[in-house]
């Protein structure tokens, strides 16, 4: 946050008209064409850099002022400071169709950084990316005068290499890397020279170099690395530091281009293991090509590395500093082995001791991940067995750290990228999305996208089950989660284990109390079982229900219904009946078992009622194979308050599905049985009552009960004087006054509209059969497609046929 003065200044930039502008410019033009530049130039150039840095539109300022800023960065007598702005501004202008800025001529690396900085902010332009590119290198080709360093020209290839990594040519790239080689092995092992403030109380003898030292204040022995410790660092040290920092970008742009090692013969197995060692004892003993020089001091500046963050550094920085320098080195052992497999057997050795080293390390969980990213790449060509260093990754680390944020991104993100990896390599991957989930039950908002992309490679028929259960108890997970590391804070003294015989008072309580221990266990667990018990999470559900309305809850149970219908949509693919039938009878038992919160009750049925249609498409002879669920579920009268969504889709299922059109198993004496069902509860919603006690049901569930009935009776001949008797009534039912006072009009027009022309069409009985009833091997064909869609069109054609004067009906 910027302090009030801060904000005050940036609001007066941004509060700044272009005529004022343009003022204060001529004033500094004139302050610019001085014969010194002082303070107040560098002031005022300062504000200008503000008024200009603090919008986000650009600004324009006068062609000649542009020039003078132009002319004024590149004048060997102007101070530093005054470059420096001049360059920033012309950066914050840019793209400035007034450049006539050019690297070509200058000597200078300072004023060449800036310039450089200048021409390549003005977009991605291929020939000044590549013209500053050229520059550069032609710079670093040949010995610098004393008092220039290369230092300042790094940071502008680096950015030449991200804009337009072909601007270099083969020829240009051998050059840098013959550079990058010495800097990266032949860097000082000195430490620099103090600069001396001169003066009568200078002493001469403080400001000899000593030698650098480890971060553990050991005396280095070895090369110097990015880990070497020193008060003052030499030219050579800082280009040391710089070419490990782009090293990484290098090799990737160039260091597989044209790739030929004597190890890439046709060779497998023991020769190539051969052949490794072999690189590794004769490459002292031969010249290689620049790139494969690279690679070689890089490899073993990495090794360097990762030994030196064995040590305990004294400063916590230096911690922190040897962390990331870990993960970078581990990086780019993986692309030099990816580039040259020779490497890649003292690179599997290595990092095995490197990861029974750190696993136990929670500090280190970072690192783990470019292990795991090297193994996955390589074990197979090594033929090394890795599954405990997934097993280690994918079970401790996520069970331990999912409420770090920072790490709980890299970690999916590192599962999304590596999704088809781990899928291929290892079972582990399957088996921990337990564990993986509780990344996004604490993490949720940030983390959506993540999960939708690999959710996918987590599902199949083995695990689809439980994942289903696990997505809809995402929330309560959530909870659990809180519970757990509150649990974790607190003193020894009050984690001691609850008395069995006493009830505990709080979900913290609860968490260590015999009677929910085995709840909090499972639903914490870090790995799939093979059980599949649901129900003993019912108690643990109603306790965690004071946590219902924490923001942190709410925001989980907001991602479910988006993973619910991937879920649904990813499963379809490969689900059989069986599979199918088995979600269904889950989905219509879960639809009583959801965490209490009232909208994503609502969301979720509304999924589970969408997906349940999708799935009887899929399968539909789930509705005879698994009669007595579905009429169980169908005939209780208060699933159409709680569950309108579900109730509807299931009923609408079974006026679809109940037919030999889709089953040869369907019989009259099952389609009676849900006819007889079905209208018992239609009764029930619809009958007249005194009018305090009328309660008000879903309008849609009313229609699509009659629409259902009509079907069955069409397909059961028999039933359809009963069914017409009721459809009869149903005038009745919508003039009462009781119902007219609980009930919208629109809605009970529309239903007395559909019951007339239920009505109607069952009075052409051969017409009604064929319309609901179609023919073996017909049902799933276009035409009755077709019919289907234009099922509302026929029904309404038909009342106008039959009924003279629309809407009347027979009393």
């Amino acid at each position: 946050m910027f302090t009030a003065a801060a904000e005050s200044f940036l609001k007066q930039a941004r509060e700044l008209q272009e005529e004022e502008l343009w003022r204060f410019a001529s004033r500094l033009a004139a302050l610019l064409q001085g014969p010194e530049l002082g303070p107040e130039a560098a002031d005022c150039l300062q504000r200008l850099h503000l008024a200009l840095a603090a919008t986000k539109y650009p600004r324009r300022l006068d062609g000649k002022f542009v020039e003078l800023l132009q002319t004024v960065l590149c004048s060997s007598k102007c101070p530093e400071q005054i470059q420096v702005l001049c360059a920033a501004i012309l950066r914050d202008m840019s793209p400035c169709n007034d450049l006539i800025l050019s690297c070509d001529e200058i000597q200078d690396t300072k004023l060449l950084s800036l310039v450089s900085s200048v021409l390549l902010a003005q977009g991605n332009k291929k020939a000044e990316v590549s013209a500053v590119g050229q520059r550069i290198v032609k710079v670093l080709e040949r010995r610098l005068p004393e008092g220039q360093s290369a230092r300042y020209l790094l940071p502008v290839l680096s950015n030449v290499i991200r804009l337009s990594p072909e601007s270099l040519t083969e020829e240009q790239t051998n050059v840098v890397s013959k550079k990058m080689t010495d800097w990266l092995r032949y860097a000082s092992i000195q430490q620099g020279v103090a600069q001396s403030s001169g003066g009568f109380f200078s002493n001469p003898r403080s400001r000899q170099p000593g030698p650098v030292t480890e971060v553990d204040g050991t005396i280095a022995t070895d090369f110097f690395t990015v880990l070497s410790v020193g008060q003052h660092y030499t030219q050579d040290q800082w280009l040391n530091v710089q070419a490990f920092s782009m090293l990484r970008n290098w090799l990737l742009c160039y260091g597989g281009k044209g790739l030929k090692t004597p190890s890439s013969d046709d060779k497998s197995g023991m020769n190539r293991s051969v052949m490794s060692v072999v690189s590794a004892t004769s490459a002292s003993g031969r010249l290689l090509p620049p790139k494969e020089r690279l690679r070689e001091k890089a490899f073993e500046y990495c090794q360097r590395v990762i030994e030196q963050s064995n040590r305990r550094p004294l400063k916590k920085d230096d911690g922190d500093l040897q962390k990331a320098c870990l993960i970078e080195a581990v990086t780019i052992m993986d692309i030099i082995c990816k580039q040259d497999d020779s490497y890649m057997y003292r690179a599997v050795s290595f990092l095995k001791i490197l990861h029974g080293r750190i696993c136990g390390d929670a500090t280190y969980a970072r690192a783990l991940l470019p292990i795991a990213q090297f193994f996955l790449n390589h074990s197979k060509t090594a033929a090394v067995d890795s599954d405990a260093i997934y097993k280690h990754l994918l079970t401790d680390i996520p069970a331990q750290l999912f409420h770090n944020p920072s790490l709980a991104f890299e970690f999916v993100q590192f599962c999304k990228d590596n999704s088809q990896l781990f899928t291929e390599a290892s079972s582990i991957f399957r088996q921990s999305f337990p564990n993986l989930f509780k990344f996004l039950a604490w993490n949720s908002p940030p983390l959506i996208s993540e999960f939708v992309d690999f959710l996918p490679f987590l599902l199949d028929a083995s695990t689809a089950i439980e994942i289903f259960h696990l997505l809809l108890d995402l929330p309560c997970l959530t909870a659990a989660l809180d519970i757990q590391l509150r649990s974790a804070a607190l003193p020894t003294s009050k984690r001691a284990t609850s008395n069995p015989a006493v009830k505990p008072a709080t979900c913290l309580e609860a968490f260590r109390h015999p009677l929910y221990k085995g709840m909090f266990q499972y639903l914490l667990r870090a790995e799939s079982v093979s059980e599949d018990a649901p129900e003993r999470l019912i108690p643990l559900r109603q306790l965690l229900r004071s946590l219902a309305s924490s923001p942190r809850v709410v925001q989980c149970a907001e991602t479910v219904p988006v993973l619910l219908e991937l879920f649904f949509r990813v499963v379809a693919e490969f689900a059989d009946g069986p599979l199918i039938n088995q979600l269904v009878v889950l989905l219509l038992q879960r639809s009583d078992q959801l965490y209490d919160i009232p909208a994503f009750k609502d969301d979720v049925y509304r999924v589970l009622g969408s997906q349940l249609a999708m799935l009887c498409r899929l399968h539909p002879a789930l509705v005879v194979e698994l009669s007595t669920e579905i009429l169980e579920f169908s005939g209780a009268v208060s699933n159409i308050q709680n569950k309108e969504v579900i109730f509807t889709h299931v009923v609408w299922a079974v006026g679809e599905y109940m037919s030999m059109s889709y089953d040869k198993r369907c019989t009259v004496e099952q389609i009676n049985r849900f006819f007889e069902t079905l209208e018992a509860v239609l009764f029930e919603i619809t009958q007249l009552r005194p009018l305090a006690s009328i309660p008000s049901y879903p309008p849609r569930a009313i229609s699509v009960l009659m629409a259902t009935l009509t079907k069955l009776a069409a397909r059961s001949q028999e039933l359809i004087p009963r069914v017409s008797l009721f459809l009869s009534k149903m005038r009745t039912f919508v003039q009462s006054p009781a119902i007219t006072s609980v009930y919208r009009e629109e809605d009970l027009e529309e239903i007395l509209i559909r019951a007339t022309e239920l009505l109607n069409l069952l009075k052409m009985p051969s017409v009604a059969q064929f319309v609901f009833t179609p023919p073996v091997g017909v049902a799933n064909t276009r035409f009755q497609r077709e019919v289907n869609d234009s099922l509302p069109f026929a029904l309404s054609i038909v009342t106008r046929l039959l009924e003279p004067a629309p809407g009347c009906m027979p009393g």
